[in-house]
């Protein structure tokens, strides 16, 4: 037995190592096993998600109050390498302005602060899983947790769904402040009071602490997640912009009938993130 566990515990760290090195090489700007369609990524022979041929195979579910159930999990629907391209937008179509623009072209990929266990905050996937957690008291739906399988630093995401409003001077955070409201079966999430330590993608592509963003989650079908996002930060950004990122559902389990996260623990004295020599902390913030 204590053999078994051995070799159990072994063949589990070489497991996720593996997995590990695979999306270095994908971020390193080789494509590793990357498929990235519609801004949703895929690792080949690909994280088993509901076919596009299946989306409409099944109802929309619907949750107890006859919300549309968005929970998930989904796979993509977010930037992984470069939010532009992800987003839908052609080269040169974010409007960064000038200094923004210089630093995302001087940053190099190894010093990602993600990488080295640091949330990767809003609007970022990778090709793992995420889900929507529903929160229900007496008086209903009052919060959505938004829980990624590589979420990392033990970070998570809270949605207010019962009636509060943004502080008048929010603490700035990795994850920002999130408030939500349902517009017919459209969720719309509204978020401020960020820090600008995280990076949007794999390119480095920056904000400030001006950045408001405001998404828009649509399951137009059975197996398809759609998120319309409105980035405002007049430090960073000429203009408004908006992006839109389309998720798959992850394929339900076939003995319980749904899909779940599984468990990641990231440290900062992780090999992975000593194999490719990056410096924790190095690329965090804008200074």
């Amino acid at each position: 037995m204590r053999q078994l566990l051995v070799v159990s515990l072994a063949l589990g760290a070489m497991t996720m190592f593996s997995v590990a090195a695979r999306v270095q090489a994908q971020a390193q700007g080789g494509n590793g096993g990357l498929t990235v369609e519609n801004g949703v990524g895929f690792i080949n022979p690909g994280t088993p998600v509901v076919p596009a041929a299946e989306a409409n195979s099944q109802p929309i579910p619907r949750l107890p109050d006859g919300k549309v159930d968005l929970t998930g999990p989904w796979v993509g629907g977010g930037a992984i390498a470069d939010i532009e391209r992800d987003g839908g937008l052609k080269p040169g179509e974010l409007p960064l302005l000038p200094w923004a623009k210089a630093l995302r072209d001087k940053r190099r990929s190894q010093d990602d602060p993600y990488t080295v266990c640091l949330p990767m905050s809003v609007l970022r996937t990778n090709p793992y899983p995420w889900k929507f957690a529903m929160s229900y008291t007496a008086k209903g739906l009052t919060h959505i947790y938004i829980l990624h399988e590589l979420m990392d630093a033990g970070a998570h995401r809270v949605v207010y769904m019962d009636g509060r409003t943004h502080p008048d001077d929010p603490p700035p955070t990795w994850e920002g402040h999130s408030i939500g409201r349902w517009e017919g079966d459209t969720l719309v999430v509204d978020t401020v009071g960020f820090n600008d330590k995280f990076w949007f993608d794999r390119r480095g592509t920056p904000h400030t602490e001006q950045l408001h963003i405001v998404e828009r989650y649509t399951r137009p079908n059975y197996g398809t997640l759609v998120t319309q996002a409105t980035l405002d930060d007049p430090g960073a950004l000429a203009h408004p912009v908006q992006l839109t990122f389309t998720a798959r559902l992850l394929r339900p389990d076939r003995q319980t009938g749904v899909g779940d996260l599984m468990e990641f623990i990231c440290n900062e004295d992780n090999q992975y993130g000593a194999a490719g020599n990056f410096q924790p902390g190095s690329g965090a913030g804008i200074k």
